[in-house]
C-alpha cells in the first residue's frame, strides 16, 4: 500500500492534500509532455497529428483516392482515438495542410484552407475536403509490416500505433512548436535532400563531428524564400547545443525606383506588413516613403511595392530601418526538445538527434525484415505440406472421403503439421491440377531465395545499413526538393534615428545675452531685428539643420546638447535654456554651435586659451551636461565657433588692454577636452583678478576685413593692416591705435559678401 494513504476508522481512504496535488499535477504535467505537447523522435509527430494521419489511411484516403469531407474524418479521429475538441483537432488537420506552414505538407486540402496573410482564415470542416499527400507514404508504407508497436485507444475498443514508421526524419523535415508543463519546443523545417545525406553520411561514419554534419545541413529551409540571416558560427551552435535563434529576412528588388518586396519570413503577414509601414508613415516616422501597395496575386504571391520619395532616398538604408522595426526581420526561437527512443523528452544537439532516429530506423527495418522473413517461414511450411499432399493426392482424397475427422489422420499419415493439415483440407478442387505442383515449386524456389537474402540482411549489420542507405537514396530522389531559403551574410539591420527620421531644413539657432534660445527657419535670418524680452538684447547665433544637435556652452566649460528640431520658434520669444538643462549655480550661456558630429570646432576662455575638438566631443544627454573647457581661475567661456578651414582660417584675439594677436588656428591642439593651449600670453594673476583678459576672438581668412568697436568708435583693419599683428602663438601681441584699445567686438566682413 502507498505510504501516503492512510486508513480511517470507517474504512475511508485518507491522502495529504499536498501530496494528492502533487502527484495529480505530476501526472497531467507528464500527461501533457508525453501525450500532447512534444513530438515524437521517430515520426516527428505529436499525438493528434499521427491520429489524424492514421485515421486518414483507415478511411482509405490515400494520395490516389477521392477527397472525402474534413468533417468525415475529424469526426473518425475523436470518436476512435482522440477525445478532445474537435474545432482544435481540425486546426491541427489544417496545419498540415498548408503549405505555406508545413515544408512538405502531409494533407491534402481541397478548398478554403487559409492563406499565408490569415493562416486562420480557413473555412470550416464542413465546407472542405481532404485526403493524404503522397508524402504520407513516407510515414504510413510500413505501417501494416509489424514494424512498430500498438496501444488500446481511450476506450480500449481499437488499436493505434504508438508512432508511425517514418522513413526519413520527419522531426526535422517538417519541424514544430508546443508548449508543455515546464518545457517547450520550437524545431524548424529542414530540407529533406540536406537532411537524407547527413544520415547517409553519419551510417558510414556514426563518430563524425557536428562540424562535418553542418557542412551537409546548412541550416533550416523554411517554405518561404526569405533569407537566412543568421550567422554561420550562430547556426553551428544552435546545432551543437540543441537550442538558440534564428534570423530571418525578406527579401526585395528595386524596380523603376520602387522597392518591391518578393518574399516574407516564415509565418509572416503580408497585410501586417502594410499595417506596420502605413503606421510608420502616419506617425510621419518614415517621411522617405510616400506610398506603399499591395500587388500579390496567383503569379506573384508575395509583391508588396514601396515607393520611395525620390530617387534620392538610399533604398538600403530604408530596408534596413524597416528590418528593425517591422516584421520584415523576424527571430525564431529554436529549441530541439522532443520526446526520444527511451519515451523521455529531452533537447538533443543535431547528432544525438539524428543518430538516435537512425537508431529507430533501423529497429524499424529489422522489424519489417523479420515480419517479411517469419512470413516466408509460414508460406514454406504450408507449401511444404501442400507438396505431400500433391505427391500422395489419392491417399488424401481417400483421408478426405472417408474418415470421420480427415486433419487428425492427415496429420498421422503424412507426419505433417496442425497448420499445414489445415492448409491441406482448405484446397480447392480446381487446386488439384498436376500444374499446381509445378506452381508450388517455383513459388518455394522464390520464397527460399528471398528467405535467403532476408536472412543476411539481419545477420550482417553492413549489408542492413546498406539496405537503409539505399532506401533513404530512393526516398529523397522522390521527395526531395532545392533548398527554398537560401543563406545569405547580411549586415545587421539599424532603425533610423529619430534626428534621421527628421526633416532637414536649414535652421539658425539664436541665444539672447540672458540665456533664451529660439530657431528660426533658414540661414537668412537677422537675429538682431528679432523682438526680445525687456532688458535683453542678441548675443549669438550658428546656422545648421533641424536634424542635428544644438550645443550650448556655460560660462564655467560646460556643454548642453539639444535636439534643433524641439527649440521653440523664432515667431516668439524663445524660452530659457536653464528650463531643459541643470547649469552650475550662477553660470550664463555664452556661445553656441551647431553642424555635423565630426565638424571642427574652436572653444576659448577669456584667460587667454584654446583648442580645436570635434562637435561629437560637446554632446551629452545628460541633463547637467558635460564638462569639456577647463577655465582658470577668474575666467570664463569666451567664444565658441565652428571652423570652415582649420588649415586656412587664422584667430584674431584682443585683450581688455588693446592688445591684438593674429596666427593661425592649425597651430592650437585638437583636443576632446581641456585647458588647451595659450592663445594669448596673459599673466594668470592678472586673469584671476580679473585686471586683464580675453576680450574678444575673431576667425578671419587672410583676404578678410576686420572691424574693431570699442564704445561708439571702430577702426577698419584691411587685410595689408594685418600683418602687423600677425605673430606666434602665445605672444603679447601688439597694441591698437589709442581710443581703439577699449575693445567690445569685432565683427568680420568675408571678402566674398563685401560692397
Amino acid at each position: 500500500m502507498n505510504e501516503n494513504i492512510t486508513i480511517s476508522e470507517d474504512g475511508v481512504e485518507q491522502i495529504a492534500l499536498k501530496v494528492y496535488t502533487q502527484q495529480a499535477y505530476l501526472n497531467y504535467s507528464m500527461y501533457v509532455i508525453n501525450d500532447r505537447a512534444l513530438p515524437n523522435l521517430g515520426d516527428g509527430l505529436k499525438p493528434v497529428q499521427r491520429r489524424i494521419i492514421y485515421a486518414m489511411s483507415e478511411l482509405g484516403l490515400k494520395q490516389t483516392a477521392k477527397f472525402k469531407k474534413s468533417a468525415r474524418t475529424i469526426g473518425d479521429v475523436i470518436g476512435k482515438f482522440h477525445p478532445h475538441g474537435d474545432a482544435a483537432c481540425y486546426e491541427a488537420m489544417v496545419l498540415m495542410a498548408q503549405p505555406f506552414s508545413y515544408r512538405y505538407p502531409i494533407v491534402d486540402g481541397q478548398g478554403n484552407w487559409g492563406s499565408p496573410d490569415d493562416p486562420k482564415s480557413f473555412a470550416a470542416m464542413r465546407y472542405t475536403e481532404s485526403r493524404l499527400q503522397k508524402y504520407s507514404e513516407l510515414l504510413l508504407s510500413e505501417l501494416g509490416q509489424g514494424t512498430v508497436d500498438w496501444r488500446p485507444n481511450f476506450d480500449g475498443t481499437l488499436e493505434e500505433p504508438e508512432v508511425l514508421p517514418a522513413r526519413l526524419p520527419n522531426v526535422l523535415l517538417n519541424g514544430g512548436s508546443g508548449i508543455a508543463v515546464g518545457m517547450a519546443t520550437d524545431i524548424p523545417p529542414h530540407n529533406l535532400i540536406e537532411i537524407a545525406n547527413a544520415c547517409i553520411y553519419l551510417l558510414d561514419k556514426p563518430k563524425a563531428p557536428i562540424s562535418e554534419i553542418c557542412r551537409i545541413i546548412r541550416g533550416p529551409d523554411f517554405p518561404t524564400d526569405a533569407e537566412l540571416v543568421t550567422p554561420k558560427e550562430e547556426i553551428f551552435e544552435l546545432y551543437r547545443t540543441g537550442k538558440g535563434t534564428l534570423k530571418a529576412r525578406a527579401t526585395y528588388l528595386k524596380e523603376n525606383g520602387e522597392i518591391i518586396l518578393t518574399s516574407l519570413p516564415y509565418q509572416v503577414s503580408g497585410a501586417k506588413i502594410l499595417e506596420q509601414i502605413a503606421a510608420q508613415m502616419q506617425k510621419k516616422k518614415l517621411p522617405m516613403v510616400v506610398d506603399i501597395r499591395d500587388e500579390s496575386d496567383h503569379e506573384n504571391p508575395t509583391r508588396i511595392v514601396i515607393v520611395p520619395k525620390s530617387n534620392r532616398v538610399d533604398t538600403d538604408a530604408v530596408m534596413s530601418h524597416l528590418f528593425a522595426t517591422t516584421d520584415l526581420e523576424k527571430n525564431y526561437r529554436v529549441n530541439f526538445n522532443m520526446i526520444g527512443i527511451n519515451k523521455r523528452p529531452q533537447v538533443k544537439d543535431i547528432a544525438t538527434l539524428l543518430k538516435e532516429w537512425l537508431q529507430f530506423r533501423t529497429l524499424t527495418v529489422k522489424k519489417r525484415l523479420q515480419y517479411r522473413l517469419d512470413k516466408i517461414l509460414d508460406r514454406l511450411h504450408i507449401l511444404d505440406g501442400l507438396l505431400i499432399a500433391y505427391l500422395n493426392i489419392d491417399e488424401v482424397i481417400r483421408i478426405i472421403r472417408q474418415e470421420d475427422k480427415p486433419k487428425p489422420a492427415l496429420i498421422k499419415n503424412f507426419k505433417i503439421t496442425d497448420v499445414q493439415a489445415e492448409a491441406i483440407l482448405n484446397l480447392r478442387l480446381r487446386q488439384l491440377a498436376k500444374l499446381e505442383e509445378i506452381s508450388i515449386k517455383a513459388e518455394q524456389k522464390e520464397l527460399n531465395a528471398e528467405r535467403k537474402t532476408l536472412e543476411q540482411l539481419l545477420t550482417s549489420s553492413a549489408r542492413l545499413k546498406t539496405l537503409i542507405k539505399k532506401e533513404i537514396k530512393a526516398d529523397a530522389a522522390e521527395f526531395g526538393d532545392e533548398r527554398r531559403t537560401p543563406l545569405v551574410t547580411r549586415e545587421e539591420s539599424k532603425a533610423f534615428s529619430e534626428a534621421e527620421l527628421m526633416s532637414t531644413e536649414p535652421v539658425t539657432i539664436i541665444l539672447s545675452d540672458r540665456g533664451w534660445t529660439r530657431s528660426a527657419k533658414g540661414h537668412d535670418v537677422d537675429p538682431t531685428s528679432l523682438q526680445y524680452k525687456s532688458g535683453d538684447s542678441f548675443k549669438i547665433a550658428a546656422k545648421g539643420k533641424s536634424n542635428q544637435l544644438a550645443v550650448f556652452m556655460d560660462s564655467t566649460g560646460r556643454a548642453y546638447s539639444l535636439p534643433a528640431h524641439t527649440l521653440p520658434s523664432a515667431r516668439g520669444q524663445g524660452e530659457p535654456i536653464s528650463g531643459r538643462v541643470s547649469p552650475p549655480s550662477g553660470a550664463t550661456f555664452e556661445g553656441v554651435v551647431i553642424g555635423e558630429d565630426d565638424s571642427d570646432v574652436f572653444l576659448a576662455s577669456d584667460a587667454g586659451y584654446g583648442f580645436v575638438g570635434k562637435i561629437r566631443d560637446l554632446i551629452s544627454n545628460k541633463k547637467s551636461g558635460k564638462a569639456v573647457l577647463r577655465c582658470p581661475k577668474g575666467s570664463k567661456t569666451l567664444f565658441t565657433s565652428v571652423l570652415e578651414d582649420y588649415d586656412s582660417e587664422l584667430i584674431v584675439s584682443v585683450s581688455n588692454e588693446g592688445r591684438m594677436l593674429i596666427f593661425p588656428i592649425a597651430e592650437l591642439p585638437r583636443l576632446a577636452k581641456g585647458k588647451g593651449n595659450k592663445i594669448i600670453n596673459i599673466p594668470a594673476s592678472r586673469v584671476a583678478e580679473r585686471l586683464e583678459f580675453l576680450a574678444a576672438i575673431a576667425l578671419v581668412s587672410v583676404n578678410d576685413t576686420i572691424t574693431v568697436y570699442a564704445g561708439r568708435r571702430h577702426h577698419n583693419l584691411k587685410p595689408s593692416d594685418l600683418a602687423h599683428y600677425r605673430g606666434d602663438r602665445g605672444r603679447r601681441g601688439n597694441k591698437l591705435p589709442r581710443g581703439f584699445r577699449n575693445v567690445d567686438r569685432i565683427e568680420v566682413l568675408k571678402k566674398n559678401s563685401a560692397g
